[in-house]
């Protein structure tokens, strides 16, 4: 509890920086203006354009920490992250055509055919799920999701039918959080709510995981069920994640290992702050990808790999440290 409570406190302090300060800077009458008259032309760069990008970038990688915790517990593999079934690959896959057909322009058509992608992939890795029990299989036909996932993507820039048609599919699948508005966040609460709660559901299944298939399948519990939970809900959260902000990596593999170290080996522990500390990253970095001086402002998939590659460079130096010790 009081890791999260820093967490909680550390995220608050991620929010406010990134509402305070952006691109254009404010001066302190400005911002005093800005709260007494949220219309004023402070206001709205503060309240209508910040605030809404800044907690779109949190939920975003909330929900990315949290699907990261659930597969590395659910695969008890380090190296799990919500891309491993395939689940990002047929979300970009299906948004990438939407945009190629050129319906993009309809509000909310790539956005629900992201989700759609990742809720085909994740229906169909939930019924292997409930079906085979290793977890090398599972992570051996998300490879294998992926692969594919990656080819039909490639295949839709083979077959664009235009230049600018290729740099909107690029553009989108570098992700983003620009022009994000409160409605739209409001859209992804729903699904992202719904597979929060079956992620928090199978946690006492992670748990159990942790004594092996054998102890966990004489426990009692329903672990198919627990699985397909797990599944479906880091599906629902990926999904979501990539209709708001497109593909973004890193996130996901990396906020598990900020906490566990502080959260202990339990993977139904690691889930809450795993979220909180995604969250914290993803405002962060999108906070970066605004303040950096350069022509045309960076992608967020840009940032979360440029600085998260290293970060997780750092983090695996320390646990094979802490392994050979």
């Amino acid at each position: 509890m009081r890791l999260i409570l820093l967490l909680l406190g550390l995220l608050a302090l991620a929010l406010l920086v990134s509402i305070a300060f952006g691109e254009t800077s404010l001066s302190a009458a400005q911002y005093a203006g800005a709260f007494a008259h949220p219309g004023s032309p402070a206001g709205e760069i503060l309240f209508r354009i910040r605030a809404p990008r800044a907690v779109c970038a949190a939920l975003v990688g909330a929900a990315l920490g949290l699907s990261g915790a659930v597969m590395q517990g659910l695969l008890r593999n380090p190296l799990a992250e919500p891309g491993v079934l395939g689940v990002s690959g047929g979300a970009g896959f299906a948004a990438a055509v939407v945009i190629a057909l050129g319906v993009a322009g309809v509000p909310g058509v790539v956005e629900v055919a992201a989700l759609g992608g990742a809720l085909v992939a994740g229906a169909i890795v939930a019924g292997l799920a409930a079906r085979f029990r290793e977890p090398e299989t599972l992570i051996l036909f998300g490879v294998a999701f992926a692969a594919l996932g990656g080819a039909l993507t490639a295949l839709v820039f083979n077959l664009s039918p235009s230049p600018v048609t290729t740099a909107e599919v690029l553009s989108w699948l570098q992700g983003s959080v620009a022009n994000r508005d409160w409605p739209d966040i409001g859209l992804a609460l729903l699904p992202m709510g719904v597979g929060a709660a079956l992620c928090a559901y199978s946690g006492v299944g992670l748990r159990m995981l942790t004594l092996g298939e054998e102890s966990a399948a004489l426990s009692g519990l329903p672990m198919a069920r627990l699985r397909v939970a797990a599944i479906a809900g880091a599906a629902l959260l990926t999904g979501a994640s990539v209709a708001l902000a497109g593909v973004i990596g890193f996130v996901g593999l990396a906020a598990p290992h900020l906490v566990r170290g502080s959260a202990s080996d339990d993977p139904a522990a690691t889930l809450a702050p795993s979220a909180i500390a995604g969250a914290i990253l993803l405002a962060l970095a999108d906070l970066l990808a605004r303040v950096i001086p350069t022509a045309e402002e960076l992608r967020l998939g840009v940032v979360t790999a440029l600085f998260g590659a290293p970060l997780f460079a750092l983090i695996a130096w320390r646990a094979a440290r802490s392994w050979r010790a």
